[in-house]
């Protein structure tokens, strides 16, 4: 992971030490002082895991959030509209596949 793919205020490890992201190419160690971190360095991050990849989900956790909303789509649309939500919904999954 890159420092520019973390968002503002992250942890990550770099060389051994922790560290707080404070700016495009800056960060706080947790031991005291500022550093600027390269733009090639790799980093681990300390975030939970739905930050690596950018913030990409899972395909369980993605599913799981789409058939919350799917099931109050559902609800709310009318009896008319159920088909083409049915549609919708396998297009969707189709696409996540």
């Amino acid at each position: 992971m890159k420092l520019q793919d973390l968002p503002m205020g992250a942890r990550f490890e770099y060389e051994g030490l922790v560290y707080v992201k404070t700016g495009p190419l800056t960060a706080s160690s947790e031991a005291g002082g500022q550093r600027i971190i390269p733009r090639h360095a790799v980093l681990r991050s300390l975030e939970a895991p739905a930050m690596e990849g950018k913030g990409r989900l899972e395909g369980a956790v993605a599913r799981k959030a789409f058939n919350t909303f799917f099931e109050t789509c559902h609800r709310l649309v009318g009896e008319a509209g159920q088909a083409e939500l049915e549609q919708a919904r396998q297009r969707f999954l189709k696409a996540i596949d």
